[in-house]
């Protein structure tokens, strides 16, 4: 059991990407310090852009991240477009649709499967649960490979996509391409149900916090791509307004800036998505809520992982209409769509994995000369520690390593990647 006194010192946490540190210090029962550090040098991916020709920036930010490379390639493509007038025909659109939903696919039986089932299986990593249940894993493993196989039949490849261009793309599948990726997303079905009844016989951690929930939010769909900023907390503005909802400052103990709309934080993600736009997902993703116990608005943060686990329901039922579509349309070879102009401002918008990614690009006469970026995850932090501060004095009664294991646990629920958060550096000269 642990004493009125704690003190709790993480340095790196395991089965996230980048180094982060959870410092925690209660003494005689008072929380005097909880924080979540990033320790992380910034790489400065806005600066390399300055004075690089427009058609290199989805190749160059597309290296912030190698699990959410599409999703930033996306993101940068429809800030440059927006800058120069390009409008991409019917067709680009769909194919990125479906190209995005592999990402999404890859990302999350990625995140469910081997960083966060290992927590609730009591087991330390994926690497002893392969022995203990190795159907388990193998079915991870041979999702995550028809969601790689979907990217590179569309883009080439899922990590640094090369067939991505702005106005539309260099490559295009084949029809047998799309009718082979059909029937696989079909015989998928079984692996996703497996994958709810996974997840309905493990138990999530109970904890519950009210805050705000912000994703891109459509009309007619459950978006991705494009649509305005929304907020469980009501309103919505436009994707150009972006820092008018993220308000991003600095904090002295993480070199990820943090933000914060109409609370003292927010979170996005699978949850805050789920929040927003439930009405939009797919029947079988509502069915796979239902059974998962997950309905609007959820506030427990340990129940990211279940909503991730219904958009993998939801992105492979909307995969298989998608080739649907684009089989009776027809894929067909297409120029992509010249620039308007050669300078102008543009603000691209997606929803990738772990939340809201914005890309802000000034162009004059074909070079970039100003950018702006702002992650997901930095989104998130402030929102990760509010839940901390919250979380320990409701678990004092435990020993210190089970409130070390649910802070990292925590932590985790968010799928952070927290080498793409850093984006700051405070030099001071002396």
């Amino acid at each position: 059991m642990a004493t009125g006194s704690v003190k709790i010192d993480v340095h790196h946490i395991t089965r996230v990407e980048g180094h982060g540190n959870i410092v925690v210090d209660v003494k005689n029962g008072q929380l005097k310090q909880c924080d979540l550090e990033i320790p992380e040098t910034p790489r400065f991916f806005e600066a390399m852009l300055r004075g690089r020709p427009y058609m290199e920036s989805s190749h160059i930010t597309s290296r912030i991240c190698g699990i959410c490379a599409i999703g930033h390639a996306t993101a940068s493509l429809r800030a440059t477009e927006k800058a120069l007038g390009v409008e991409p025909s019917a067709q680009t659109v769909l194919l990125r649709k479906l190209n995005f939903h592999g990402e999404m696919l890859d990302s999350h039986i990625l995140h469910a499967y081997m960083l966060v089932a290992p927590d609730l299986l009591g087991a330390p990593s994926v690497v002893p649960l392969a022995k203990a249940a190795p159907d388990v894993v193998l079915r991870a493993l041979r999702m995550k490979k028809l969601a790689g196989d979907l990217c590179a039949a569309i883009c080439g490849r899922h990590t640094h996509p090369i067939a991505m261009t702005v106005g539309g793309f260099t490559h295009f599948p084949s029809k047998a391409d799309l009718e082979a990726l059909r029937q696989r997303l079909i015989e998928a079905r079984a692996d996703v149900d497996a994958t709810v009844e996974l997840f309905q016989k493990l138990k999530i951690p109970a904890f519950e916090r009210d805050t705000e929930y912000i994703a891109l939010s459509k009309p007619d769909e459950y978006c991705f791509i494009d649509g305005v900023i929304k907020s469980t907390d009501g309103g919505s503005w436009p994707v150009e307004q972006y820092r008018q909802v993220t308000n991003e400052t600095c904090v002295k103990h993480s070199s990820a800036k943090r933000t914060r709309h109409q609370r003292e934080s927010y979170m996005v993600g699978a949850l805050a998505r789920v929040n927003v736009n439930f009405d939009l997902l797919h029947p079988k993703a509502k069915s796979a809520a239902g059974a998962l116990g997950l309905k609007p608005k959820c506030v427990n943060p340990y129940m990211n992982t279940v909503a991730q686990v219904i958009e993998i329901a939801h992105c492979v039922e909307d995969s298989i209409q998608l080739c649907d579509v684009l089989l009776s349309r027809g894929v067909t070879w297409e120029e992509p769509v010249a620039p308007a102009r050669l300078s102008g401002e543009g603000v691209g918008a997606c929803d990738v994995p772990r939340g809201t990614l914005f890309h802000n690009y000034v162009i004059q006469d074909g070079l970039v000369s100003g950018a702006n970026c702002i992650i997901p995850t930095g989104q998130n932090l402030n929102n990760i520690e509010a839940d901390m501060r919250a979380l320990v004095p409701a678990i004092l009664d435990r020993r210190p390593e089970e409130i070390t294991l649910s802070l990292e646990m925590l932590v985790r629920a968010y799928d952070p990647c927290i080498s793409c958060s850093t984006h700051m550096l405070d030099v001071k000269f002396v």
